[in-house]
């Protein structure tokens, strides 16, 4: 059983079954209408990822900071989804729930119809390392390992030490064929230092697709590039959803980069103010 501010709640079982290597992905995301209240209704059947009336609060010194109230959102298989919000209005830690980064203090999140923000730490370590990729603003590479020895950091983390080694030239080769499709198949003996921002981004987007993830989860991808690498960066994750079919998540705070997306939610002080597919304002 897990403990909550709201009380007690009881937990799922900790099973989860992934798909086999290579299942093919939907490549487009179903249009829906909207249901109540404006707010679109998903099908369950093309749902992967959803938020059930999420809740969180930090503490500041002695003051508890509310930063999400009852947000619900469900993310279509194969859906390129962008959310939006003025700062401090929720968006990263949203972002950071989903993923299995943190826990809400209140509500559930749902992957593949099975809850999973309630499974033991282990078991929600081992699902974010194969389900769930991550790129953030600030890239996060080891400065003192190669950008080839970066990329393959999630399949080291992930296997034992004789597992890893049994099937490193596999990995290697994986690796490899990534960073030829982000196009950073001639950097891959360099280190961070020796990289522009928009290398370092590709390098940090191919380290986290190594593991074949079913969600890449993005925050601020661009936020921390000039609008011509930004750019850049937008489109290689564009191919990633429309050839591969790779569900993304992302959160910005450019509306040029949201409109891009299938769908926008807009985040305003911890609830969602609006999902559409067309944007019309970042607020």
């Amino acid at each position: 059983m897990t403990t909550t501010l709201a009380g007690t709640r009881t937990r799922t079982p900790d099973i989860i079954s992934f798909p086999p290597a290579g299942e093919a992905r939907s490549h487009s995301a179903p249009r829906v209408a909207p249901g109540p209240n404006g707010i679109e209704t998903i099908p369950m059947p093309h749902t992967l990822l959803t938020a059930q009336a999420l809740e969180k609060t930090y503490r500041k010194g002695q003051h508890k900071v509310p930063v999400l109230r009852g947000v619900e959102v469900a993310i279509r298989r194969g859906e390129f989804l962008s959310i939006i919000g003025q700062s401090g209005s929720g968006k990263s830690t949203l972002l950071h729930l989903l993923g299995l980064l943190d826990v809400p203090d209140i509500g559930e999140i749902h992957f593949e119809g099975q809850r999973i923000d309630d499974l033991s730490a282990k078991v929600r370590d081992e699902l974010r390392n194969r389900a769930f990729g991550f790129i953030f603003q600030f890239y996060h590479l080891m400065p003192e390992l190669t950008v080839l020895e970066n990329v393959l950091m999630p399949m080291m983390i992930r296997d034992s030490f004789f597992k890893y080694q049994r099937n490193k030239r596999r990995y290697d080769e994986q690796a490899r064929e990534i960073l030829s499709k982000v196009r950073l198949d001639h950097r891959l003996k360099h280190r961070p230092t020796e990289l522009s921002g928009g290398e370092m981004q590709r390098a940090a987007i191919a380290r986290a697709l190594v593991a074949k993830p079913q969600v890449l989860l993005a925050d601020e991808p661009t936020g921390n590039l000039d609008s011509q690498t930004g750019g850049e960066i937008m489109e290689l994750l564009l191919n990633l959803n429309q050839q591969d079919g790779l569900t993304i998540v992302m959160v910005t705070h450019d509306l040029a980069i949201a409109r891009q997306a299938h769908r926008t939610v807009k985040l305003d002080q911890g609830r969602i103010q609006s999902q559409n597919e067309v944007v019309t304002s970042a607020g």
